[in-house]
């Protein structure tokens, strides 16, 4: 199955430019960005909007609670079965999104990592409780530093696989760094886009405003109904939730979402910059000339 793929750094324009090419290819996108699965979690997440998703299909934007494990192997199987019904019906299948690990899942395959150690989970879990989770990310980076530098000290669910990996012989970027030469499971043309820095900053920095009001809107109707806001959110909800409280002040909360938002841009290009066979491109971005370049991939016999 031929497949295009268009990737890039969170605020580039992925979304935007993505609708617009599907509409030229008889196309439908298939969502790769672990933030936008869950629902509920729309304007703080930049989800596509109702009139996008009305003029073009969109798949695997809802399919997760906040709160609720969205791994890479679950992503896979579902964007499989997606693809595989938008080529049934003769559509052009366009993946969207900027998770690194969910593109190379879908691409590749799931890395083979060693499995679940309840017994290890729990011992790590109760360390993070009693010494605190800065002290597990600094037992993670006397290991594996390049995943220390990849994960946020207060990433605990990551922190704690990454652990798990490296106990059983090989650390994580040693696993990733194998897997990512894995032959690849779709006939795929991938495009980054790869605005400059400055750039990209002005863009973060203009919409994150709207979001920080989708984020309090979002955050404060998640806790009217379930009482409490999950562990594990995207980007911005539990600061959020703490300006809900009165234990953060709008500005500073804002002024945190446009600096995180900068640091995952940031290990977004890395991520994607280590990947073999990606297309990196720069503003301005010509619609026309993509779309063409997608259609005579999408028809040509052999790979493109």
């Amino acid at each position: 199955m031929k497949i295009a793929v268009l990737t890039g750094p969170t605020a580039s324009g992925k979304s935007a430019l993505a609708i617009e090419l599907a509409a030229r290819l008889d196309g439908e996108i298939v969502n790769a960005d672990s933030q936008q699965v869950y629902r509920g979690l729309d304007v703080g997440t930049a989800k596509p909007g109702a009139a996008d998703r009305a003029r073009v299909p969109h798949h695997l934007l809802e399919v997760a609670s906040p709160g609720e494990g969205m791994d890479a192997a679950r992503f896979q199987a579902l964007a499989d079965a997606a693809l595989r019904d938008i080529a049934s019906r003769s559509r052009f299948p366009l993946v969207v999104g900027g998770t690194g690990l969910y593109l190379r899942a879908l691409l590749r395959g799931v890395a083979a990592a060693p499995g679940r150690d309840s017994a290890l989970r729990a011992a790590l879990a109760e360390e993070a409780s009693r010494e605190g989770r800065h002290a597990l990310h600094a037992r993670l980076k006397a290991v594996d530093p390049e995943a220390a530098a990849r994960i946020h000290p207060n990433d605990l669910v990551r922190v704690v696989r990454a652990l798990e990996i490296a106990a059983g012989g090989r650390t994580q970027t040693e696993t990733f760094a194998r897997h990512r030469f894995s032959e690849r499971r779709y006939e795929a043309l991938v495009f980054v886009l790869d605005l400059p820095r400055d750039e990209l900053h002005a863009r973060i920095e203009t919409r994150a405003p709207r979001l920080f009001e989708g984020l309090l809107a979002e955050t404060e109707a998640l806790v009217a109904r379930s009482g409490s806001l999950p562990a594990r959110m995207p980007i911005g909800y539990a600061d959020a939730a703490l300006v809900l409280s009165g234990r953060l002040g709008r500005e500073e909360a804002l002024r945190r979402l446009i600096v995180a938002h900068r640091r995952y841009a940031r290990r977004q290009l890395i991520w994607l910059r280590r990947e073999e066979g990606f297309t990196f491109l720069e503003p301005p971005f010509d619609v026309d000339r993509l779309a063409s370049r997608l259609a005579a991939f999408r028809t040509a016999r052999g790979p493109g």
